[in-house]
């Protein structure tokens, strides 16, 4: 089967329009026709339902786009294991990990990863949904459990608790709670309970909510519940690893803490041999070794 016809037809059910996989490809939206029909005449298959509004896959034409995504995929693997094998740290690594992690705690470090190696270049993808590594969603993730699937190397890199913060100008206004007790006359800032987070930090949240204390304010993410924290709106359950970056957040009743959270950086095994991926591992390890002595001075 003519590859550039695969090639062609990938870009026009990826994006639905003659015209616009023609701008992606750089050639005539009539050139793109030509090669979608004689490709529907090789297979003898309808691969397009058309409509004014653009292009549909049939049936067929999903069954060819399956195979054509895990094509390329598999060709950005082959390519980057060539590009890996030659001298030097460089081009794009796209790195996945949670939108609190990714925002607090690796985004503000990344300067001295790109002051060691300038040509290098991060695609930082931050949501909770777990990308598939081994299907090339990403190249390497940091995650909040161990992965589960057996193709990929992991690596534990430490391990996280949800405790409970306040800013220091709260408290002066609205007192230190000395007990669970006393948590009920405070606004409690938290992820809403519906939102992808860890485990353990729901759990707390149920483990407060039991305790009549109610949130105040449900973020979907830790970025927005630090936020609300650092104004001054309440006490709230926030990953430990933000006392390093955020020194004026005063913790709340020590005795409360969530399980044990691990944090895992993984990548798929065809990498093994990536340099980047190395240099990314190594700097995330060097800066979590960092952040660890600072905290027993």
């Amino acid at each position: 089967m003519d590859w550039d016809k695969l090639r062609i037809f990938h870009a026009v059910a990826d994006a639905g329009s003659l015209t616009h996989a023609g701008d992606y490809l750089n050639l005539s939206q009539s050139a793109v026709s030509r090669q979608i029909r004689s490709l529907e005449e090789s297979l003898d298959a309808t691969l397009f339902h058309r409509h004014a509004r653009g292009l549909i896959l049939t049936e067929q034409g999903e069954l060819l786009f399956d195979a054509t995504r895990v094509m390329l995929k598999r060709l950005d693997a082959a390519t980057a294991r060539i590009r890996d094998s030659e001298e030097g740290v460089f081009g794009e690594l796209r790195v996945t990990t949670t939108i609190g992690f990714g925002t607090l705690w690796l985004a503000p470090r990344l300067p001295q990863l790109y002051e060691k190696y300038p040509d290098i270049k991060i695609d930082l993808m931050l949501e909770e949904r777990l990308l598939d590594l081994p299907m090339r969603e990403a190249d390497v993730a940091i995650r909040m459990k161990e992965p589960s699937q057996a193709d990929l190397i992991r690596k534990r890199l430490m391990s996280v608790h949800m405790r409970l913060f306040a800013s220091k100008g709260y408290l002066d206004r609205y007192g230190y709670p000395q007990s669970m007790e006393e948590m009920s006359e405070h606004r409690l800032i938290c992820q809403n309970p519906s939102s992808a987070q860890v485990n353990a930090g729901a759990r707390l949240v149920q483990e407060l909510m039991a305790n009549d204390v109610r949130p105040t304010l449900t973020v979907n993410n830790y970025f927005g519940v630090l936020q609300g924290v650092l104004n001054n709106l309440g006490v709230g359950v926030l990953p430990d690893y933000l006392t390093y970056d955020f020194p004026n957040l005063v913790r709340i009743l020590p005795e409360v803490e969530s399980s044990e959270v691990p944090v895992f950086l993984a990548y798929p095994e065809e990498l093994r041999q990536s340099q980047r991926i190395a240099a990314f591992r190594d700097f995330v390890q060097d800066e979590i070794f960092t952040y660890r002595k600072t905290l027993r001075r």
